[in-house]
This record gives C-alpha cells, structure tokens and sequence, in this order.
C-alpha cells in the first residue's frame, strides 16, 4: 500500500506532531472521519486524534463499500501499519467498534503492544453482535431502525436530497453488520472501556459489560448521559472520559 493509499483511510483534523497519544476513532454506520472533527480541541495537546475514513462516503464517495467485515479490517491494520509509531488507542461507536475489535486484533504480533487502550462505544460485544430482524429489512425497515437510534443523522434523512446519497451508505454499512460473524481467538491485551448511553435501549449497560470477556488487560464500564448517540449530547463528559483514561499513557 503507498503513501497515497493509506492517506485515503486517515483524518487529522488538527494535527499535533509532538502528542505523545494517538486516538483512531472509528465512525458509526453510515458515519464518517468528520464526526470526529471537534474532539481534538476538546482534549489535551498529548492526545492526537485521528478518524478514519471509511469508502463509499465524503471525499470517498466514488469508491466501492468493503464488501465485507474482515476486508475492511485487513485495509485499515495494512494502512494504520506507520501510524503506530506512539502508544495509541482506539474508539469505535456503534458498528465502528466491531471495525475497531477486528482491526485491533488483526495487528501483527510486534505492533500490538502499540494499542494502550480500547473503546467500546455503544456497541454490543462481538459475540453478541447479531442480524438486523425482519421488521428492519429493506430501506424502509432500514430508515425505521435508524430513526429509533435517533442523532442528528436521523434527523437529516427526512431530505430527500440527503437520503439519496446516503442510502447506498447505509446499505453498504449495515450489510458489513449483518453478515458479521465474530471469530473466536485471543483476548486483547490492553484495557478496554466499554462506554454506552443511560437511555440507549440497543445498548444496555449489561450489554456493554460483556466486553470484559475480550480482554486481559482490564475492563471499565462507564454511562453517560443520553442515547445511542449520546456522542451528541454528552461531549463535553465523553471527552472527560477519555482524556482519563489516555492521562497514564500520555504521562509515558
């Protein structure tokens, strides 16, 4: 993969060369690098943050979606390979964290005592992780599920417009979910800090704590404020949070 390859995957927002963390977050489905926008003036200048961009959407939109869960994974652990030059860790939201397990588990031997900190954010554990039902099938049943998450995504696909282009997103993301199947293998070695939303009613406290069983190296479960997409509403915590948790490596 050149250099011009992997630049596709990657946003920093705002760049911080002397930061001694790096934070990949990885984006919600249908969601992109530009979520993350904001979060690095929210967090201290030791934390860099970089989002990843998925294809098919943004600055991406004339590239074909990852057909499935491991080609995606195996693209980003090929591209994120030079970035892991510093202590980083990772934040996935919602689908974004089943892309943020696989690729952590898919660094090489050597380049995974990188990875100081996993975030599960509004996601159930691997495992746990099942199809759509039937009543969320086809783009109506699709619209319906997204509705119920709520966030402003949902709000904007009442334009037409809007709904055009991120249809094709949409499918392209919620067919990574549907066919996803979690492959039994090796705890993380690094802690993991499951986060969820105290109304988010697809994400339930016992469902986040099941992420304990994914790791040996400590597991934390935090509830904050809000939905599924409490990521909205409770930034300025969320941050707080993870500004904590990143403070020891960030002291090293």
């Amino acid at each position: 993969m050149t250099t011009a390859d992997r630049s596709r995957w990657f946003r920093t927002f705002l760049p911080r060369p002397a930061a001694s963390v790096r934070l990949f977050c990885f984006p919600h489905a249908g969601g992109a690098a530009s979520a993350f926008r904001d979060w690095g003036a929210g967090l201290p200048a030791s934390v860099e943050v970089t989002a990843v961009q998925y294809p098919g959407r943004q600055d991406r939109f004339d590239e074909d979606a990852a057909p499935d869960m491991a080609t995606l994974a195996g693209q980003i652990t090929e591209a994120i390979r030079p970035l892991l030059d510093r202590p980083v860790a990772f934040f996935g939201h919602s689908l974004g964290g089943t892309v943020a397990y696989e690729v952590a588990r898919a660094l090489p031997g050597e380049l995974r005592p990188a990875l100081v900190r996993f975030f599960a954010s509004a996601r159930k554990a691997p495992a746990a992780c099942r199809p759509l039902g039937p009543e969320y099938r086809g783009d109506e049943g699709l619209l319906r599920y997204l509705r119920a998450l709520g966030g402003a995504g949902a709000a904007l696909l009442a334009d037409p417009e809007l709904l055009e282009v991120a249809l094709p997103v949409l499918r392209g993301d919620f067919r990574l979910a549907d066919t996803y199947r979690h492959r039994p293998g090796p705890p993380l070695l690094c802690p993991v800090t499951a986060i969820t939303g105290a109304d988010d009613a697809f994400n339930t406290p016992d469902h986040a704590k099941e992420w304990a069983r994914y790791t040996t190296g400590g597991f934390d479960l935090n509830v904050l404020p809000g939905g599924h997409f409490y990521t909205e509403t409770a930034t300025a915590e969320l941050l707080a949070l993870l500004a904590g948790r990143l403070a020891p490596a960030a002291a090293r």
